[in-house]
């Protein structure tokens, strides 16, 4: 990577801080947002340099500096060139801002990063969330979906502001200080060859600030959307993204957790060394057909284990079932029980103890068994809740699948330590391990169902052998006896 020319710092009257924004910008499909970022960014009374990373020439006007070129052969790899701008110019700014070319970081930002700043640890660094607007105006957050999660632990208040941590610490930007800059250099962990591991290349380049260098990403609950900066695009909606009035309904139960004199215990624990998000619990999972369509018609009472924010049990009250569900915690419970679901709160122990007496028709657990330390003894407790006839129907991800073997056998980052629960957080699953884990658990196997993906033709779905290899995901229905 090289510089076109050097480019004048935009000196702005009366003002004494100094911000150097690095932007990465591939190409030319995003030049329009990339120009309403540079305008804002020359709207800021700041002393402010602006550098855009590139692989192709752009003249941006003479107040931008351009750097041409890529860290390695990869195109992904654009984001990786900042961290050397920046630990070559540490000495030079008080402030270091990165983003994507597409994301907008405002004026109101900043400040309220510095604010909040001067309240956190020095482990802890202000992180921003992204939103998108519908043509109706409506707010939508990409970056909530899949397994991604409000940390209920972390909740705290310090003074004024009340802080969350958010398990995906991506948002296409962030930015540090001068001696959060110097620490993280400092850690090793910042100036790296592009790389990935907990998210791709692009992505790990502007979360390695949280992921490597000892930070941790703090979220300004309190504060929300001063912290907010607009993704352009807007191209998530309706695919993945989460609506404003749900994500508030998780915030506003952070805020009682803050105010309780004990934290909520999680139904899981959030593995350290968890890296195959591909087979995490979906927080956000829609309508199970599979799973509902093998829930017994005379099940009156049902147990949900490992509820996310309700679709399926809102769907089996609907129907005139009784449900009560153990929700993922206690942030994810509020879009439950919104939707009229009683759940009852805590881990697995926690949460039958509280149930102690009652006997269920059936209990569903969905994608949740491959993510539990001790999958047979999870099987035994519940076990115990089921009514004389009661039926278990639990459903896991298919991870003895050709693509997933043929992953792990390629050593991809993401599915190194798949399979060995103490590295990754996930047990192998698969109709064989369900079967084991299911009669050791004390019951007994009546049905196996392996849900193919549609892409497969009618032929592979038929052919009986290849099934257990190439199913998405396995369900098993199991008995008393």
């Amino acid at each position: 990577m090289h510089a076109v020319e050097e480019r004048p710092v935009m000196e702005k009257a009366g003002s004494s801080r100094r911000i150097l924004v690095c932007i990465a910008s591939y190409g030319r499909a995003n030049d329009t947002y990339l120009t309403t970022l540079i305008a804002a960014y020359r709207g800021l009374p700041y002393v402010t340099h602006i550098v855009v990373l590139s692989n192709v020439s752009k003249y941006l006007g003479n107040d931008v500096e351009v750097l041409v070129g890529l860290p390695t052969r990869n195109p992904w790899s654009l984001p990786f060139g900042h961290k050397r701008i920046f630990a070559e110019r540490s000495n030079d700014y008080d402030l270091f801002v990165y983003s994507e070319d597409d994301t907008l970081i405002t004026r109101d930002n900043i400040e309220a990063f510095l604010r909040v700043s001067a309240v956190l640890r020095d482990d802890e660094v202000a992180g921003f969330f992204r939103y998108e607007k519908d043509a109706s105006g409506k707010t939508f957050f990409p970056e909530v979906h899949g397994p991604y999660h409000w940390d209920t632990r972390s909740v705290i208040s310090r003074g004024a502001f009340t802080f969350a941590f958010f398990t995906n610490e991506h948002a296409a930007c962030y930015m540090l200080s001068r001696e959060q800059l110097r620490r993280a250099i400092d850690s090793g962990g910042f100036l790296v060859e592009p790389h990935q591991g907990k998210y791709d290349l692009i992505v790990s380049a502007g979360t390695d600030a949280y992921t490597s260098c000892g930070f941790r990403k703090v979220i300004c609950i309190s504060h929300f959307t001063d912290f907010l900066v607009h993704h352009l695009p807007n191209k998530y909606i309706g695919t993945l993204s989460l609506s404003e009035e749900e994500l508030h309904r998780q915030i506003d139960e952070l805020y009682r957790i803050a105010d309780a004199s004990e934290k909520p215990a999680a139904l899981l624990a959030d593995h350290p060394e968890f890296r195959a998000c591909d087979f995490g619990k979906d927080y956000y999972e829609p309508v199970d057909t599979e799973v509902m369509s093998l829930v017994p018609h005379n099940a009156h009472n049902i147990l949900s284990i490992g509820c996310g924010w309700g679709a399926t049990e809102e769907e089996l009250v609907r129907r005139g079932k009784t449900v009560s569900a153990v929700p993922l915690d206690a942030a994810i419970s509020a879009c439950a029980e919104a939707r009229g679901v009683e759940t009852v709160k805590g881990d697995l122990k926690q949460a039958l103890a509280k149930l102690d007496g009652k006997r269920f028709d059936c209990i569903i657990a969905s994608n949740l068994f491959h993510l539990v330390d001790d999958p047979a003894s999870t099987v035994a407790l519940l076990a115990a809740f089921l009514s004389a006839n009661g039926k278990l129907v639990a459903s896991v991800p298919n991870i003895f699948r050709i693509p997933t073997l043929w992953r792990k056998l390629r050593r991809v980052s993401s599915h190194r330590g798949l399979g060995t629960f103490s590295k990754s957080g996930v047990h192998w699953a698969s109709q064989w391990t369900m079967r084991r884990w299911v009669q050791t658990g004390g019951l007994r196997v009546q049905r196996v169902i392996h849900v193919m993906p549609q892409r497969h033709n009618l032929t592979w779905r038929l052919l009986r052998a290849v099934r257990p290899i190439l199913a998405s995901k396995i369900i098993t229905v199991a008995s008393r006896d």
